[in-house]
């Protein structure tokens, strides 16, 4: 792994916002921007390139307080951001997301009282996508529904957790797929997720492209095979053949 671009802090941060990007030149300075009110004591921004053929980095490099370039992986990449990450607060954003810098200061609000009462705390926020017309509306409901109900969380719903939680429970999986859901069933063995309602906005790009209906349940199946144990390079391919 070789560090890019880095900034001293002044102070240790917080929060450490860690996004894992790849080839996300044209839409990670609309990520960022939010969440740049937030930067200083309260929170660091961690960019972790998988291997970029475009100019992610550079966009990204004024906007982050770190860079780094990591092997090409989601899991990969926000463990590596964790590793660097000076917070006790880690926010793990996609970067095709967007969450506003008032969100931010809301969530080291509540931990800094959960972390008051001697108490661990992970979670999520709702996720709302940013064309939410017709089926997708439905869709983003029950993405919310669902996680409150199981206490799973994806990772399009930007997942947060101790430093020290997350050190206990390994990190995430280094598996090609559904590493939030593996992430999610060992922390929920530890606490409920903070389920906060404050939205965090995805992009529909993907869900448009191959139609709504076909991966809502492509999702579904992908999600029952992992629960009855197959291998997630077998659900990585089944993915990437959608």
């Amino acid at each position: 792994m070789v560090r890019l671009v880095e900034a001293p802090a002044l102070s240790p941060p917080a929060l450490s916002i860690i996004v894992p990007a790849l080839n996300e030149a044209d839409g990670i300075a609309a990520t960022l921007e939010p969440l740049q009110c937030a930067r200083g004591t309260l929170a660091e921004i961690i960019v972790v390139d998988g291997g970029s053929t475009d100019a992610t980095a550079a966009e990204a490099g004024p906007l982050a307080d770190v860079v780094l370039l990591c092997e090409r992986g989601r899991a990969l990449q926000m463990n590596a951001g964790a590793a660097k990450a000076q917070g006790n607060l880690l926010l793990f954003l996609h970067a095709d997301s967007h969450l506003a810098g008032a969100h931010v200061e809301r969530l080291v609000t509540h931990w800094r009282a959960v972390r008051a009462q001697g108490h661990p705390l992970w979670g999520r926020f709702d996720i709302e996508f940013d064309d939410a017309a017709g089926l997708l509306r439905l869709t983003q409901w029950l993405i919310n529904g669902r996680s409150r109900m199981t206490g799973i969380a994806t990772g399009e719903q930007a997942i947060f957790v101790d430093c020290e939680l997350f050190a206990r429970c390994g990190g995430f999986a280094e598996i090609p797929l559904m590493e939030d859901v593996a992430l999610s069933k060992f922390l929920r063995g530890v606490t409920r997720p903070l389920c906060l309602h404050e939205k965090v906005t995805t992009s529909s790009r993907r869900w448009r492209k191959h139609g709504v209906l076909r991966t809502i349940i492509l999702m579904w199946f992908l999600r029952a095979a992992y629960a009855l144990g197959a291998p997630p390079s077998w659900l990585k391919r089944r993915y990437l053949d959608h």
